[in-house]
């Protein structure tokens, strides 16, 4: 599948940290050609949770594909409806270092920064539950 060029702008980006990080990954697994795949699941404290990992196969037919910085990311339509717009960024603290996903779509989201929800109610296609993440105090 060709990177879509029916969108001007990629709807999922990477920072510049973020992209050397996946690629230091991808590097290191000896898979420099797979994808950084993204997504969005019902569940965590906020009513939806990311997903992110190394994907070495080949998109699925509800994929869209994108390049960005020389990373390419596969997203299912669902979750790319609840993401368009998010940058994945890579951050470093005391405790190491991590990806984390900025979503201006999130009306919400808990103080591990794992969890999210929109203004949308029910969103369709999507088992909510905020049942708690289990990571943080803040709901």
């Amino acid at each position: 599948m060709a990177v879509n060029e029916e969108l001007k702008t990629t709807p999922i980006t990477l920072s510049e940290k973020a992209a050397t990080e996946v690629k230091g990954l991808l590097d290191e697994q000896g898979k420099p050609e797979a994808a950084l795949r993204v997504w969005v699941a019902g569940g965590g404290c906020s009513g939806l949770s990311y997903g992110m990992a190394i994907d070495d196969g080949q998109p699925e037919s509800e994929d869209q594909v994108f390049e960005h910085q020389g990373v390419r990311i596969f997203v299912d339509e669902l979750s790319l409806k609840y993401m368009t717009g998010s940058v994945v960024d890579y951050v470093e603290d005391v405790l190491g270092g991590g990806f984390k996903i900025e979503n201006p779509n999130a009306v919400r989201s808990c103080g591990c920064g794992s969890s999210f929800s929109t203004e949308e109610e029910g969103m369709p296609g999507l088992e909510t539950g905020g049942r708690g993440c289990g990571g943080c105090g803040s709901h």
